[in-house]
């Protein structure tokens, strides 16, 4: 029981040293940081990161929150560079280079190059004096004093705090770029995080809608039920081409115990009048919200109330929105 006291007490102690370096280093951002970000601002190329061992696990995160927040980005591998890799950068870049001393070797070797074709650098560094500092256009120091290993040895805090002015830079560069929900769905097509920003226009039916006019007979109205897709539904539209009803093959079953004629009565008198309808830009998950346990279709209409295409349960459940 002690090994486990002792254990959960030694765990705590490492959140806890991490957690009070990353307010520290909260509290200690300075202008660096605002210039950093407004250099990545007015990159017109990518953002490319690297560093070596832990620093470029981070690096390699750093990147892909870039390239997933609006700001396309990658990863080089240092010692990869002097064979070939620094090929993949260029002026228009603006180069990350993470290294807790500041002076790894292997990410030194890259600074001639990056010099002479013109890339900006920013340092992500715990020391003020180092050759990246000094190289950079803008350096952001960590400040850390001590890792979370007892030993001092294994990249901890470091890591974290790294990890964290990544977040920082890629948040704050999103949001002075406007980057916007429907930004963040094209960037994530395949993720449960796009789906959910998926909108009605991108699921709805276009083609082929089942509609009739007015003056048509309730036969025809189910005839054109049957004939599209098994969805159930058509819409009925006035002389002008809008929206007036809609008739539903459950509405249809109900009525049949009411009215002996019903398939040779005009459709006006038993649609349902001012249908349920969104409108195409709409998020599909509010479409889903407003039919669970009400009804299975949604007539898509333009602000003019003009059928523009009609969205079904089915639509939405194919796309995996739930």
């Amino acid at each position: 029981m002690s090994d486990i006291l002792d254990s959960l007490r030694l765990g705590r102690d490492v959140v806890r040293a991490e957690g009070e370096a990353l307010l520290a280093l909260s509290a200690r951002l300075d202008g660096s940081f605002s210039s950093a970000v407004e250099i990545l601002r007015e990159c017109r190329g990518r953002i490319v990161t690297a560093g070596m061992g832990k620093s470029g696990h981070i690096a390699r995160k750093m990147a892909a929150t870039f390239s997933s927040t609006g700001a396309p980005g990658f990863f080089v591998h240092p010692a990869e560079c002097s064979h070939g890799d620094l090929g993949g950068i260029t002026g228009d870049d603006v180069v990350l280079l993470l290294s807790k001393s500041g002076d790894t070797s292997e990410v030194l070797a890259m600074l001639p190059y990056l010099k002479r074709i013109g890339a900006r650098i920013i340092a992500i560094t715990n020391t003020a004096g180092s050759g990246i500092a000094r190289a950079a256009d803008v350096s952001i120091l960590l400040g850390v004093g001590f890792e979370a290993c007892p030993m001092d040895l294994a990249p901890t805090t470091s890591t974290t705090a790294m990890l964290a002015i990544g977040d920082a830079l890629a948040i704050v560069l999103m949001q002075v770029r406007s980057f916007t929900r429907e930004d963040f769905a094209r960037n994530h097509p395949g993720g449960r995080l796009g789906r959910l920003l998926l909108h009605v226009q991108d699921l709805m039916e276009t083609e082929d809608l089942p509609y009739v006019t007015e003056d048509v007979t309730v036969r025809e109205a189910l005839m054109a039920i049957l004939n599209h897709r098994n969805r159930g539904i058509v819409m009925v539209t006035d002389e002008a081409g809008l929206l007036s009803g809609v008739v539903c093959d459950g509405d249809l079953k109900r009525l049949m115990l009411r009215h002996e004629h019903l398939l040779e009565l005009p459709v006006r008198e038993v649609m349902t009048k001012n249908p349920q309808t969104i409108a195409p830009g709409a998020l599909a998950s509010e479409a889903l919200a407003r039919m669970e346990g009400r009804f299975t279709s949604l007539v898509v209409t333009d602000n003019g109330n003009r059928p523009l295409g009609l969205l079904h349960i089915h639509d939405i459940l194919e796309a995996r929105l739930v």
